[in-house]
């Protein structure tokens, strides 16, 4: 767990003064009492007070914030809901936290067209909310989609339970505005089919608030299904739900959404939703159809003969709306939950091919029994998005120590089988270490590179997210190949 660093009071003073000549009192925030909700986010293990928080009302104030900041170089931590869980929003003892929470206004909603322009603190299920009128709805819903923010949806490319239909948040935004380190205003995206120029929209979702603050979203509506209904399908073994994962894919079927839960979460989730799952199944499948009443029967239909030829062992269908939400309702709270059982977890994020579903589940399985620890497993199956939760007990001392270990091994196995440290939750601090064994030191050239050339001073969310390659090659994770380290003359930062 980490501790705070001390904030240099002649500094914050020095910034507060600043901050408060440019913008109204009830937007500066600088008593401990005060930041102390920001000190961290869903990363809880990882804490920092932060010299100052600023809450701006409008873009014209996050634009006089970044001059300010620019001119004092002070670094800055850009928030949105705080839900997130790598540490993106880790504030610093001598940055400026923004937070656009304030900045939670629909701006427009266009039905005809089905899209809606919002601010970047409009929460996810807002926008749904508000297009529900229309039948129209917002497509990728994380599990914590009550309370993030659709800017904290752009910096980390959040997905959900219905992203393999229809997709993560870089496939349902159009355009973002941003305003930048320089104290510009640019448009990446647009809300035609194409943009002219580089697709820079897509270099900015998913990068952490390191390249810019978001102060608009045009955000695609889809129409709401006419119907949907949702398999639970249970496994004696974990290793023939995961099988069944890529037999469902491979049968040419794309669900709305594929889940998949084992016994440790689904019996911690089963007595706090009591959403009617199998507490008796090493492993339970979440697939469900959506569309007209036609398609959704005949997509039951097919993935129900799939299931039972991949070794289902008992097969449910939703006979209602009710229940069909209540299905889901376990799988989302499934993190929530975890707190009936362990004092503590970490949860980890990585993504693999779904045809290695069974060998790393096989191989988690194994690395409890290495650190001592219990894992639940958690995971968007369809797009083989992980997320093991580790449970431990941060009292007890060198548990969290180990859960990191196991966290990273995990992580470790999601590249050695083909795949990535990180599906929809980022890097952050978190897993800016595991960045060493993924990537070369060439790769981490590059990002730092695109990192530069919108943010020359280094000011947006630094050592975040891309580690410098000395500190690769400190932790002894520097990717090396026939003892050769490809790309030496390079610069090290």
């Amino acid at each position: 767990m980490s501790a705070s660093l001390p904030i240099d009071p002649e500094r914050q003073r020095l910034v507060n003064a600043a901050l408060l000549a440019i913008l109204p009192e009830r937007c500066v925030l600088s008593a401990p009492e005060d930041t102390r909700p920001y000190e961290c986010d869903g990363l809880a293990a990882y804490r920092q007070l932060p010299m100052l928080v600023t809450l701006p009302d409008t873009e014209a104030q996050v634009l006089a914030i970044l001059n300010l900041c620019r001119e004092l170089n002070v670094p800055i931590v850009p928030r949105g809901a705080g839900t997130g869980l790598s540490g993106g929003a880790l504030p610093l003892a001598n940055g400026v936290v923004i937070s656009t929470a304030r900045m939670n206004r629909i701006v427009r909603m266009e039905p005809l067209s089905r899209v809606a322009v919002v601010q970047p603190g409009v929460r996810n299920l807002a926008i749904s909310d508000a297009a529900a009128q229309h039948g129209l709805y917002y497509a990728p819903d994380p599990s914590s989609q009550i309370a993030c923010t659709i800017a904290g949806n752009v910096a980390e490319n959040s997905g959900g339970v219905h992203c393999l239909k229809y997709g993560l948040t870089v496939h349902n935004v159009l355009r973002v505005r941003v305003a930048t380190i320089d104290g510009d205003i640019i448009e990446l995206g647009g809300e035609s089919l194409d943009a002219p120029g580089l697709d820079l929209l897509a270099v900015f979702i998913g990068s952490e608030g390191m390249l810019g603050i978001v102060t608009e979203v045009t955000v695609k509506l889809v129409p709401k299904p006419e119907k949907a209904r949702v398999i639970m399908a249970s496994f004696d073994d974990i290793v023939t739900g995961g099988n069944a994962v890529a037999r469902v894919i491979g049968a040419g079927i794309i669900p709305a959404g594929l889940e998949m839960m084992d016994r440790t979460s689904v019996r911690m989730v089963e007595p706090f939703v009591k959403a009617g799952y199998d507490t008796d199944a090493a492993a339970i499948l979440l697939c469900e159809a959506d569309g007209t009443a036609l398609e959704v029967d005949e997509e039951i239909a097919r993935m129900t003969e799939v299931l039972s030829n991949a070794g289902a062992s008992a097969i449910a269908v939703s006979q209602s709306e009710a229940e069909r939400l209540r299905f889901w309702s376990g799988r989302k709270n499934a993190f929530p939950a975890a707190g009936r059982i362990s004092p503590d977890y970490y949860c980890m994020d990585g993504t693999i091919p779904r045809k290695r579903l069974a060998q790393v589940l096989t191989g988690i399985a194994k690395m409890e029994e290495t650190y001592g620890l219990r894992c639940a497993n958690v995971f968007h199956a369809g797009d083989g998005n992980l997320h093991p939760l580790i449970l431990f007990d941060a009292n007890k001392e060198g548990e969290f120590a180990r859960a990191e270990a196991f966290g990273a091994a995990i992580l470790a196995l999601c590249v050695e089988v083909g795949g990535t440290i990180t599906g929809e939750h980022g890097v952050g601090v978190e897993k800016i270490g595991s960045m060493c064994v993924q990537f070369s030191s060439a790769e981490l050239s590059a990002f730092h590179a695109v990192k530069r050339a919108f943010d020359v001073h280094g000011l947006l969310n630094p050592d975040k997210a891309i580690p410098t390659l000395n500190r690769c090659a400190e932790s002894g994770k520097m990717r090396v190949s026939a003892g050769l380290l490809r790309f030496a003359h390079l610069e090290r930062f």
